[in-house]
């Protein structure tokens, strides 16, 4: 919890775009301290990066999608969440083409993956983003707001006029015990009403029984179900973990989500990056001047 983290060894996910259909690959590598997390594009001329950050953010409809002028890369959240919960700071991740491997619609394929690989701490310690003072973006129908929380912890609720979603509420301490055990298998979802116009405009070419919840106007299309009562919105937890790596630090603060997608998470991590004064950069462990004890943690501020 201390100490910045990265992977024993390189591992690789293969698979198929949910988006585009085709065949999508990557490998998990080890990276040094201080790195950060990094997409690289081993299928373009010299293998360009791009920093998971916010500011590489590309668009935001129906995935998140990072990138700039000369390529990019899309549908990054699931396995993002994956390395959110496991705290890993250091990361290239290497890609065969556009998109992330789908696997199974859920985050369970990556963290697999990292339980293959291994984790390990590194020499420098790790600094997370401390929430001190609320922080609120949206609107009444749909919005996104961290409060102060010694750790993570997502309170979530969805609305869809289904009738078997509903509404749903979920309110978790995210680690990468309960990410296992409560949020990891949770599969995206969609609406068959909606497949045609999605494939027109060159979305969901990959979506199927394997890889998605599909509900027709009345019911569930799966023949084995839901994973859990509450898939819908165990799943939405896990798209904002992934979300929330774009804040370039580990949050530590109670994340509360009204009907959020991808688009007001991402609003509300540049409105996060945009308060300087509503959070703190804080290493834990650290023995300096200004220390200050919270609960049983030793905090240093700076």
């Amino acid at each position: 919890m201390f100490l910045q983290r990265t992977i024993r060894k390189k591992i690789e996910v293969n698979g198929i775009g949910l988006h585009t259909g085709k065949p999508a690959s990557l490998k998990f590598c080890p990276a040094p301290e201080g790195t950060g997390i990094y997409f690289v594009r081993n299928d373009l001329p010299g293998c360009p990066a791009i920093s998971t950050r916010a500011e590489f953010v590309q668009a935001t409809t129906m995935a998140t999608t990072l990138g700039g002028s000369e390529f990019s890369v899309s549908t990054v959240e699931h396995c993002l969440s994956a390395l959110a919960a496991f705290r890993i700071d250091n990361l290239f991740i290497e890609l065969s083409g556009p998109e992330i491997p789908i696997g199974d619609g859920s985050a369970k394929v990556f963290l697999d993956a990292i339980l293959e690989a291994g984790v390990v701490e590194q020499g420098e310690p790790r600094k997370y983003a401390y929430i001190s003072q609320p922080i609120y973006y949206g609107t009444e129908d749909k919005h996104a707001y961290v409060v102060p929380y010694n750790g993570l912890r997502v309170t979530c609720t969805i609305e869809f006029p289904h009738p078997k979603i509903g509404r749903q509420t979920i309110d978790l301490d995210i680690n990468e015990h309960s990410f296992a055990r409560d949020v990891a298998r949770a599969r995206t979802f969609g609406f068959m009403r909606d497949v045609e116009e999605l494939r027109a405009r060159g979305l969901a070419l990959g979506a199927s029984l394997e890889n998605a919840i599909a509900l027709d106007h009345v019911d569930i299309l799966n023949p084995e179900g839901l994973r859990f009562p509450d898939e819908f919105v165990r799943h939405k937890v896990l798209d904002a973990l992934g979300d929330l790596v774009t804040l370039g630090m580990p949050l530590m603060g109670h994340l509360v989500l009204f009907r959020a997608g991808h688009d007001v998470m991402n609003r509300l991590v540049r409105t996060i990056l945009d308060s300087p004064d509503s959070y703190r950069h804080i290493e834990l462990g650290a023995d300096l001047p200004g220390d200050a004890f919270v609960g049983r943690h030793l905090w240093a501020f700076s």
